[in-house]
């Protein structure tokens, strides 16, 4: 996408608009609405197929209403243009099977600021000849868009919106997701009912997978939106782990038969939902006049950081569905509702330099350093560019003034550029083309996309996996910091993990005090005897984190044995055994809680989290993170959350800690 200077939008909720000069002859009329037309259709290609995206959801409706000026001011080139867009932005991958919605999933009309708002509101206000119309205002997940149908109370399927006419049929994902109900509750369900929502991940299952997917060497997702699509989606297996971030909250109705089984306003319709069983939209406003509705989504737009979920926006509706019907539905989406985008978290600040991390798999990424800058609350001085190609798309240079953003609410990252502030001795960045670290000649994966420092033997590469070893998310060796990890690596000392277990007590006199180099070597010793999955986990294979490594341990039981099973594993694991690790033998077919799931939830007096886990584990067992179908106990302790509720309504046996302990034999 060519380079062009960032729109700057307020961080106050409904960013304002911005007007286009539209007097372009015919021809270059033409040849700009068919740039914008591919231009936005790669952009709904990342973002609805591929779960990503390359520039602020600002930039991106900004694009769409140039387009759209530019075919209203001269629709005969917009008719000669080639490459029209679809009315729905189709979000099907072509990997899973379609089928067809009962009534199709329409997109809203979006609104970007305050005029736009009381716009939307003047023309039903005209319509129904009244100015006190009833509205109910509710939060805009940032998930995908999901049909569900339910037949006789029972579900039946469940689409994505795809084009709005079809979607893919995604209905296995959807029953695993926690809180969905395989069939309605209360005998007053419709014949057939598709119940309209969204899957999303809240931001603390977020942070869970992303910490997941950080200790297996993965790289993580970039926000809530783009794991929940991958997750929704995904035709490969996917670790449980990951599966069990998934929700669903069901907010609208498609096709209903017999109709008159649903309220007659928006605002009793998740009362309804929750009736039924279903996951519903906690905060509904219910307004009325215009005064109301924009203070309704002001007010919204404030409190989003108090939310446990991603929103990027409120979505406005008439409160009477018999005024709803008589509204209508526009050619691309209903005229009684709609969108109101809330603008991302953001600051300006200036960019002091650009450094190139390497990490342990050897990916170089490149890192802005920022003045430091307050965002949502939070002062940013760091913000990943991820990319040698997001950095050149972007062409972020040394001494720019950059807008800084929180993805998600989440990430931060650099959204766009002020070129009109750029200095005039600014430089494009030229990326390495050897590791920063070791010199090697860096090579580049997925056609240039992004770039790795081959080398096994790079300083950086080793300093960080061994440094996960040594970490709680390996053995965890309590004292072994950066310094002596530097100076035993200088010094040749430690090549790979395994050499943590052959340093001798002169070895470590030299890189620390005696009295330190006691204490080390007292915590090496140690962690010889941690336990198995630690080891699989904490020599860094690719994809083999922590979830992995437990499973692997309770299918295979020892070192030995899962060196025997997995040939990439074998030498690091051999070579551990070599060096005298024992971590303690696994629970056999015998273990009190050979093949049982569980879930633990509130705090337990006797046991830190981690210590259930291993308990848990040491008896065969394994811990799920949410109450599921497969869940067969519950391990409450203190202030438990809404995982008690969960295991309540579906009669899955709950443990206080006495209960627990005698489980456990009674230790």
């Amino acid at each position: 996408m060519p380079t062009r200077p960032l729109r700057f939008l307020t961080s106050l909720l409904l960013s304002a608009g911005s007007t286009f000069a539209l007097a372009s002859p015919v021809p270059e009329a033409r040849e700009e609405i068919h740039r914008l037309r591919v231009e936005i259709a790669r952009h709904d290609d990342l973002y609805h197929r591929q779960g990503r995206s390359e520039i602020p959801d600002a930039d991106y409706d900004e694009l769409r209403a140039r387009l759209a000026g530019l075919e209203k001011a001269h629709p005969v080139a917009a008719a000669a243009a080639a490459a029209p867009l679809p009315p729905v932005p189709d979000d099907r991958t072509g990997n899973l099977p379609d089928d067809t919605h009962h009534v199709p999933m329409r997109s809203l009309t979006k609104v970007r600021n305050v005029s736009e708002l009381r716009s939307f509101h003047g023309a039903l206000a005209r319509r129904f000849g009244r100015d006190d119309l009833a509205y109910v205002v509710e939060p805009k997940y940032d998930g995908i868009a999901v049909s569900l149908t339910y037949e006789r109370g029972r579900l039946a399927r469940a689409l994505t919106r795809g084009d709005g006419r079809t979607g893919e049929d995604i209905t296995a994902r959807v029953r695993a997701v926690a809180g969905v109900p395989a069939r309605l509750r209360g005998g007053d369900a419709p014949d057939r009912i598709e119940i309209r929502g969204e899957l999303y991940v809240p931001f603390a299952e977020f942070s869970r997978v992303n910490a997941l997917r950080g200790e297996a060497g993965l790289a993580p997702f970039a926000n809530p939106r783009a794991l929940a699509a991958g997750l929704a989606r995904r035709v490969t297996e996917t670790p449980r782990e990951e599966t069990q971030a998934l929700r669903l909250v069901c907010f609208g109705v498609g096709a209903c038969a017999p109709d008159t089984s649903l309220p007659g306003y928006q605002r009793e319709l998740s009362v309804r939902f929750r009736d039924w069983g279903l996951p519903a939209v906690e905060i509904v406003r219910a307004v009325r006049g215009v005064e109301q509705l924009v203070a309704a989504v002001d007010g919204l737009g404030r409190e989003r950081s108090l939310l446990a979920f991603p929103t990027d926006g409120a979505v406005v509706k008439l409160d009477s569905r018999a005024l709803q019907a008589a509204a209508g539905e526009g050619t691309d989406a209903p005229r009684w509702a709609a969108a109101c985008k809330f603008a991302a978290a953001g600051a300006e600040t200036r960019l002091l330099a650009i450094s190139v991390q390497v990490g342990r798999s050897g990916a170089l990424t490149p890192v802005a350093e920022l003045a430091p800058v307050e965002v949502a609350g939070v002062t940013i001085a760091r913000a990943t560019l991820h990319s040698a190609a997001v950095l050149a798309r972007l062409d972020a240079r040394v001494g720019d003034t950059v807008r800084v953003e929180r993805a998600g609410d989440v990430v931060p990252g650099i959204a766009g550029v002020n070129l009109e502030q750029r200095p005039a001795d600014a430089r494009p960045f030229a990326f390495p083309k050897d590791c920063p670290a070791c010199g090697s000649t860096v090579v580049a994966d997925g056609g240039g996309a992004s770039l790795r420092c081959p080398s096994d033997s790079c300083p950086e590469r080793l300093r960080r996996r061994v440094g996960h070893f040594a970490s709680q998310a390996g053995v965890g060796i309590e004292g072994f910091g950066p310094v002596v990890m530097d100076r035993l690596i200088a010094r040749g000392l430690v090549r790979e993990p395994v050499d943590l277990y052959l340093l001798r007590r002169e070895d470590l006199v030299a890189a620390e005090t005696e009295a330190a180099a006691d204490r080390l070597l007292t915590a090496i010793k140690r962690s010889r005897s941690a336990e198995a999955w630690r080891f699989v986990a904490g020599i860094g294979v690719p994809g083999v984190g922590a979830a992995a490594a437990r499973e692997l341990v309770r299918r295979h039981g020892s070192l030995e044995a899962i060196a025997a099973a997995e040939p990439r594993l074998r030498e690091p694991l051999l070579a551990l055994v070599r060096a005298g690790v024992r971590p303690p033998a696994v629970a056999g077919k015998g273990g009190a809680l050979h093949g049982k799931t569980l879930v633990l939830t509130g705090a337990l007096a006797g046991f830190s989290r981690a210590e259930a886990v291993t308990r848990i584990e040491a008896e065969g067992g394994r811990v799920a993170g949410s109450v599921g179908r497969g869940t067969d106990y519950l391990v409450a302790g203190e202030n438990p959350g809404a995982k008690l509720a969960e295991a309540r309504k579906r009669g899955v046996p709950v443990l206080g800690e006495e209960e627990f302990i005698r489980v456990l034999g009674g230790n």
